[in-house]
């Protein structure tokens, strides 16, 4: 049934009868089946329904890395119900998402109705919808095709590739550091990025350098100018007593305006989004995690309820690197220009954008799917997030479009001649003549344009007496790089080719759950000690795997095979060779760390000897060198020194069920937990409890918890008991909708912790 065909060739739909639709996710399926009606029957698949078995490696290496694809859990009720479907329907259409990922499902799909079906010959379609409206339904119907098998061949090559490289490596780290561990192809590579520019910083060496800035009196207007050139040198100052020897200088020297320059300076408005920078749009603007913008972006693509007109799905696809849009889209959006803002705003011919040579441009690029569906129009019907990245969206659409923004730049040389030097401070600023696009969509601009933009150079002319009225020195040193944020690191894999723009919000995502990396105060990323150490016993271990280059020229391989040039087991082969090779080495010569002991200063308090760093399920800690007779541990904090600094035992109010001392707080496997101060001669232990009552059984609290992969949730404490959880910090308020006695607390809202109650309130 899936053979390879990328032209249109397939039966269009039939006219009568049933006809069965297969989407991912129900909230498309409902918008689908509106466009529809009653000869349709849509059935979704709630995304991926087949994959590798999670308990073993699931491909076979020696015969042409066969891989064994088993019935996800949870999804045999699912792909049970659509058999049933195509059993009576007369033709099948195969609508999951326009990537590979989308592909994959289809062919799962398609093989499993196959296999079900037997001697029924039905037909069976692969659509492709782009957008969620009447049209891009009936158009995808239109123009059915067969299963891309080269599309689906990039993804199974991706998928087996991440597979023997997270499989083969993580059980080496196991054994070396701690069970647990995980190593990914991409994530990974990720990783050193953030780990090498954390190393930039520590090992930064500031260097001091000098700001000289003076103030001119130019017809009573004061202009603010900063050292620009010593003679015909640019003004580089690099200690105090230079800059205290210019200012003696200048202040004895005789003022005169060197030069005055006035340009026009042209903005043109940026395409289209495409997967990427919206991502990078989204955090910047509105702080939103890649992961939290995509996931917002998908509810607008598949289908929003806006009252009586039913589920309307408002973007276009949003998984693409392509900024070409139909010619469709480019007129309604002119005419939106035009008819709102004024034939001015329209740029003499039209705007047309050059997507790059490695994009896929079979989709367009992310935009809103109608002129009728105006933010504000729509508003009402959305959340406030789904508003603020709606919004984002529209107004980059809109602004593509329109005409350029036009800028008055001002440049001033002062000149100040002393002792045979000649020293010139320069002004410039910058004042909005026209805005253009900027009337609908300002670009993120760093915060020294920002500055230039503000300042507004008042009108002289050269043969204006100048004055300098007062200098001010200021001593400043050179900083390092600053930390990636989800934003730049964002921008930087997509420079370097590492993953695809699909694939970004899950690699920020994971190397976080996975304790490789943490988000400090302001959103910057920094490597943990974990992390740290992990990646530089990969790039010692597995250094062709963490190279930068290697793994963006794996992207372009990735890509030839979807392309129908290269054969995804021969890349395959080419990967294992030396793969298998740096698994032997590994296996043998990776540094054991949990063998190690870092001796330090701090003495045990049970027997005075000095205890040493060492690495555990948990991480690291201080352990007593006399184990086992001694069997002291405590956590610890590195100071910005070096010196290690032991952690108190935090000790709490609630007594020991065993013996009725004091108890602290420890951290466990599983999130923290109270524990007895006699510890271990008693093993006493407790929930370590919110104090908010669970709502499910009113007996236990809301206990803080962790999974097995870290990710933080809370629980009822008298589990397995009552079993009630929720993932959010518990709020001890009633749902004023449906009465349930729990909140959550998200990042800009409270949610109703009934899973069956949408209540939903703004902080």
């Amino acid at each position: 049934m899936a053979v390879k065909a990328k032209s249109a060739s397939a039966k269009s739909a039939v006219k009568s009868g049933k006809t069965l639709v297969v989407v991912e996710s129900p909230a498309k399926a409902k918008t689908i089946k509106k466009y529809l009606g009653n000869d349709y029957t849509v059935k979704a698949s709630v995304g991926h329904v087949m994959d590798l078995p999670i308990d073993k490696l699931g491909v076979d290496i020696k015969k042409d890395f066969e891989p064994t694809y088993v019935i996800m859990k949870g999804k045999k009720s699912v792909l049970v119900d659509i058999a049933k479907a195509a059993e009576s329907a007369d033709e099948i259409f195969l609508a999951p998402d326009p990537d590979r990922e989308g592909e994959a499902i289809a062919q799962h799909i398609a093989g499993y109705i196959s296999e079900k079906l037997k001697n029924n010959k039905k037909p069976i379609h692969r659509i492709m919808v782009h957008e969620i409206t009447s049209k891009g339904v009936k158009d995808a119907l239109a123009h059915p095709l067969d299963i891309d098998m080269d599309k689906y061949n990039s993804q199974q090559a991706r998928r087996v590739l991440d597979r023997l490289v997270g499989y083969q490596i993580s059980p080496i780290l196991w054994k070396k550091v701690r069970r647990g561990l995980s190593a990914g192809r991409v994530q990974s590579v990720a990783v050193r990025i953030i780990v090498e520019r954390e190393a930039e910083i520590k090992n930064f060496v500031p260097v001091e350098y000098w700001v000289l800035e003076a103030d001119f009196l130019v017809n009573e207007n004061k202009i603010r100018a900063k050292l620009f050139r010593i003679d015909d040198k640019k003004a580089e100052v690099a200690k105090g007593e230079d800059a205290q020897n210019i200012v003696n200088a200048v202040k004895a020297g005789t003022t005169s305006i060197a030069n005055i320059e006035k340009k026009e300076r042209r903005r043109n408005p940026l395409p289209p989004f495409i997967t990427s920078k919206l991502q990078q749009d989204a955090s910047r603007k509105l702080r939103f995690t890649p992961k939290r913008a995509m996931a917002i972006a998908q509810s607008l693509y598949e289908g929003v309820e806006l009252g009586s007109e039913g589920a309307v799905g408002l973007i276009t696809y949003m998984r693409t690197d392509s900024v070409r849009i139909s010619d469709e889209a480019q007129k309604w959006a002119m005419d939106y220009v035009k008819d709102t803002y004024g034939k001015e705003y329209l740029p003499e011919t039209p705007n047309f954008y050059k997507t790059k040579k490695s994009a896929q441009d079979a989709h367009e690029a992310i935009r809103p799917t109608g002129i009728e569906h105006s933010p504000e129009k729509v508003k009402p019907y959305l959340s406030s997030e789904q508003y603020k990245l709606y919004s984002l969206i529209w107004n980059r659409f809109i602004a593509s479009q329109m005409s350029q923004s036009i800028y008055d730049q001002t440049t001033i040389d002062f000149s100040v001649k002393n002792n045979n030097h000649d020293y010139t401070f320069r002004a410039t600023g910058s004042t909005l003549k026209f805005a253009g696009y900027e009337k609908v969509y300002i670009d993120f601009r760093d915060d020294n344009e920002e500055d230039d933009e503000a300042k507004n150079i008042p009108n002289c002319n050269i043969s204006d007496k100048a004055k300098m009225e007062n200098i001010e020195t200021q001593q400043k040193f050179t900083q390092p790089q600053a930390r990636y944020n989800d934003a730049t690191l964002i921008k930087e894999l997509e420079e370097k080719g590492i993953g695809r723009p699909s694939t970004y919000a899950t690699i920020i995502s994971t190397i976080q759950e996975r304790g490789y990396v943490e988000k400090e105060s302001g959103g910057q990323l920094k490597p943990t000690e974990l992390g740290i150490i992990v990646t530089d016993l990969l790039i010692t271990s597995f250094a062709e795997i963490l190279n930068i280059d290697f793994t963006a020229e794996m992207e372009d391989e990735l890509d030839k095979i979807e392309e129908g040039k290269l054969n995804w087991i021969k890349v395959l082969e080419g990967f294992y060779t030396g793969f298998a090779k740096s698994l032997k080495s590994a296996d043998k010569n990776m540094r054991d760390v949990k063998r190690e002991e870092t001796p330090t200063d701090v003495s045990c308090p049970e027997c005075g000897q000095k205890m040493v760093i060492k690495w555990g399920r948990r991480g690291q800690f201080l352990a007593c060198p006399n184990y086992p007779t001694c069997k002291t541990t405590m956590n610890f904090k590195k100071e910005e020194n070096g010196n290690i600094q032991a952690e108190e035992k935090e000790v709490t109010t609630e007594k020991c069920p065993l013996c009725n001392s004091d108890m602290v707080i420890k951290q466990g496997r599983f999130g923290k937990f109270l524990a007895c101060v006699n510890y271990p001669a008693c093993k006493g232990t407790k929930s370590f409890s919110t104090g908010i009552p669970c709502p499910e059984c009113g007996e236990g609290e809301m206990a803080e918890r962790k999974t097995r992969k870290g990710k933080p949730f809370y629980s009822c404490s008298k589990y397995p008991k009552c079993k009630f959880a929720i993932w959010n910090k518990p709020i001890n308020k009633t749902c004023p909708k449906c009465g349930f006695k729990l909140m959550e607390e998200k990042k800009d809202s409270y949610v109703c912790a009934n899973k069956e109650c949408d209540y939903k309130e703004d902080k």
